[in-house]
């Protein structure tokens, strides 16, 4: 939020300096993020000085050119070489002098030498309106009054306004601060403590009447609670322009366009009050009637930005008598009913709209104003009134307007100023230290709370409406500190705690993974588990209909929480391979979110991201890209990490796979892995292969939860490792030579591996072969090589009896 010094001093008459109120206005907990120089016009016309034209001649070499004497006030003329047509002996001119820089419509400068032109010196430059940026004008030199004073600088003569822009980051609990006046009733506050004691001058209505009541318009609310106050006024024989350069300047300062009177004048006490308002062309308005109400779901409207929307029954609406929409009630007008040049009538209107409704509409329909962004973090009702006779006023001054009715206010139940009672040893115990009473009265008053009655234990508060933040004694302990200033509270050099012991086996048995996978070079993701509803559309296996929507979502980006995390997972992939991390490994634990039959529920899940290369290049090593083969190894090893085994392996339903597996024990499914289908990978513009594995982790944490661990002494005696080249026929698996092989030799045999496939030319046709390796050890004694030829033998046998292996 951009709030300007000078608007301020506009309320509080002060010459502080313009850091220390940036450094207060942070105390008080409205933080500057940045402090810029404005000024009316880019380079405040700097090196411009009025000069008088003595004589002016054709150029000799050009015949558009003319060469002038002017005189500057230095005593000594200058002559400069000049193409306006209108340029003429005896004329008051503004002159840029050697140096100085002009700048053009985008704010790019340029400066002023001495050169010649077509032969002739010029010594500076006598200008238009548009190069001085005062206006659009260019043809010709802009003559001023022959009373200037020849050499006074052009600044002095169009009164350049600089200006100090505070660039405020507004937490959303400070509606209060949503304005001038608001920064300026806080810094009143603040400079009280700096024993600086400052009237807050508030606009003036006291000049508002109705002379003549020749427009009168009805207003209908059909739902109090959408709208619980609603005011508007006619005003007619308005003349739609320019707005005076004051208010110009003021809105400029701040980044607000502006576009004719009557829009900046709304604009200008939004900012100035912190109430929006909102104008209609009368004429446009049938019935002479204002509705405020809702429509049908699908109601077709067209908004100021020429945008077709379609209405939700939530939204409220402004319409007419035939209840046709004229704008989107707190958050942005209708093209038809929009304030032209043709102007001549206007309904002025001045609410209070619910604030849920209207952050919900502003989301729903994605606009974002300085009006939804007011009236969602909820303005102050009693200001309604106020603020439409200040703009009321103004448009009378500057448009020609004229009051054509009395003021129409709909306010049925006034909303009471909350009451809290203010217990001083509660105060004491949060701040931390005693802070004397007088001064907590002092910073009280300061806020416009007003104290009702006093006891020897604490104070019964009335809360001004403004202050919609203020409800608890902690939030009026909370103002009494921020206004005292944090910086001034003691507090010890001293500081305490104690080791917390985190006994949560779940919690013990996620580190041991994780401390696993960041080993195996895995970075840990934590996405966020409000997502996008179209994600749910991109796999048959995620139900729509199962979405956990939010009722009051931050965009339509975080509309409904993860059925998968995947898709949050594949976001932080793309992320890192935009940005030329193409070698990645994620993991995350997290939870997914979904809703059956009305009730809720939620699974947590791990999750593997696995792309690229293997490791890191180095001249040392040879990359290897990720494979289906190595993602199965890591998951393998952390159920084995987890003491389990004897998995089943079958094919997965997932349709986000283009291959993949699940690995299950018993019935219970524990992990599904696999490569990410191509056209799920586009989505998210990945041009590379990415493999994913979703484990359930509740099912796992029952697993590993049920289960003690053994542990037991190392062997003392050396194990031998023999290997076996088997040739097989190409459909049998791994798996089972592996379980024959436990199965023929059940006490010494402890390890049996694969470590190599061949299919190729060499073998016949429809056969493998496996070179598999044994790990056989006795415990209780060193085996002698009969024992372990023994065994072997006995392995080869059971293979070729039962697998028709043969050994080559």
């Amino acid at each position: 939020m951009k709030i300007s010094y000078n608007w301020l001093k506009q309320f509080l008459q002060t010459d502080w300096d313009v850091v220390k109120t940036g450094e207060l206005l942070t105390d008080l907990g409205l933080e500057v993020e940045g402090i810029e120089t404005k000024e009316s016009i880019k380079g405040s016309l700097e090196g411009i000085v009025v000069g008088e034209v003595l004589t002016c001649v054709q150029h000799p070499n050009a015949d558009r050119l003319k060469i002038t004497t002017v005189d500057l006030g230095t005593g000594v003329p200058v002559q400069i070489v000049c193409g306006a047509p209108n340029v003429a002996a005896g004329q008051k001119v503004p002159v840029a002098t050697i140096g100085t820089t002009l700048y053009d419509d985008k704010g790019e400068g340029f400066k002023i030498k001495k050169g010649k032109i077509r032969g002739e010196e010029s010594h500076g430059m006598i200008c238009a309106e548009d190069e001085l940026g005062l206006g659009s004008s260019h043809d010709g030199i802009l003559i001023l009054d022959k009373k200037l004073k020849v050499g006074i600088a052009a600044a002095d003569v169009f009164k350049i306004e600089k200006d100090q822009v505070f660039e405020i980051g507004l937490t959303p609990n400070r509606s209060d601060a949503m304005s001038h006046f608001g920064v300026a009733r806080d810094l009143k506050a603040g400079l009280m403590q700096q024993d600086i004691n400052l009237e807050l001058i508030s606009p003036s209505v006291s000049d508002f009447h109705v002379d003549e009541r020749t427009l009168r318009f009805d207003v209908e609310v059909a739902n109090k609670e959408q709208a619980p106050r609603y005011c508007g006024i006619t005003i007619t024989d308005v003349e739609v322009k320019d707005s005076p350069e004051w208010i110009q300047n003021r809105l400029k300062s701040i980044g607000v366009t502006p576009k004719n009177n009557i829009v900046d004048i709304t604009n200008y006490v939004l900012h100035e009050l912190g109430q929006p308002l909102h104008a209609f062309d009368a004429q446009k308005v049938k019935g002479n009637k204002i509705l405020v109400k809702t429509l049908k779901e699908g109601t077709k409207f067209t908004t100021l930005d020429t945008v077709e929307r379609k209405l939700s029954s939530e939204d409220i609406m402004i319409c007419d008598a035939d209840s046709n929409p004229l704008c989107i009630a707190g958050v942005f007008g209708g093209i038809k009913s929009g304030v032209t040049e043709n102007t001549t009538s206007i309904f002025l209107e001045s609410a209070y709209f619910n604030p849920v409704s209207i952050r919900k509409t502003a989301k729903r329909h994605a606009l974002n104003t300085d009006a939804s962004f007011r009236f969602e973090r909820g303005i102050d009702i009693n200001i309604t009134e106020y603020a439409l006779k200040r703009a009321a006023l103004l448009i009378e001054e500057y448009a020609g307007g004229k009051m054509g009715s009395d003021i129409s206010d709909f306010y049925p139940e006034k909303i009471e100023d909350y009451q809290v009672f203010l217990s001083y040893e509660n105060a004491y115990r949060l701040i931390g230290q005693e802070i004397p009473k007088e001064t907590i009265k002092n910073i009280l008053a300061s806020l416009e709370i007003k104290i009702n009655s006093e006891t020897e234990g604490g104070l019964g508060l009335t809360i001004p409406s403004y202050r919609t933040d203020v409800q608890r004694e902690a939030d009026i302990i909370e103002e009494i500190l921020r206004v005292y200033g944090y910086n001034n509270i003691e507090f010890s050099h001293k500081l305490n705690t104690s080791i917390s012991f985190d006994s949560n086996k779940e919690t013990k048995i996620e580190n041991v993974v994780a401390n696993q996978l960041s080993s195996l070079g895995f970075n840990e993701t934590m996405a966020n588990s409000l997502t996008k509803p179209s994600y749910s559309t991109l796999s048959e296996n995620i139900n729509e209909e199962a979405n956990v929507v939010m009722l009051n979502p931050l965009s339509n980006d975080l509309k409904v929480m993860r059925q998968s995390l995947l898709f949050s997972g594949l976001e932080s992939v793309s992320y890192n391979i935009n940005r030329r991390n193409n070698s990645l490994k994620f993991y995350e634990f997290g939870k997914t979110y979904h809703k059956y039959n009305e009730k809720y529920q939620e699974d947590k899940h791990l999750t593997l991201f696995v792309t690229g290369n293997r490791t890191n290049d180095s001249w040392t090593l040879e990359n290897k890209t990720s494979d289906f083969f190595y993602l199965k190894g890591i998951i393998t090893s952390v159920l084995s990490r987890l003491g389990i085994d004897n998995l089943k392996t079958s094919p997965t339903k997932q349709d986000v796979f283009s291959e993949g597996v699940s690995l299950s024990l018993g019935k219970m499914k524990l992990v599904e892995f696999g490569v990410v289908k191509k056209s799920l990978l586009k989505e998210f513009s990945i041009k590379q292969e990415v493999l994913f594995a979703d484990f359930n982790w509740d099912t796992i944490l029952k697993l590993v939860g049920n289960k003690n661990s053994k542990v037991k002494d190392l062997p003392k005696f050396p194990a031998v490792k023999r290997d076996l080249a088997l040739l097989l026929d190409s459909k049998i698996e791994f798996k089972e030579i592996y379980n024959l092989a436990f199965q023929s030799e059940k006490s010494l045999l402890k390890e049996v591996d694969l470590f190599d496939v061949y299919e190729g030319d060499k073998l016949p046709e429809g056969k493998k072969s496996y070179a598999v390796s044994f790990l056989i050890q006795d415990e209780t004694k060193t085996l002698t090589d009969k024992q372990i030829d023994k065994i072997m033998q006995k392995l080869q046998q059971t293979f070729e009896k039962n697998l028709e292996a043969v050994l080559r």
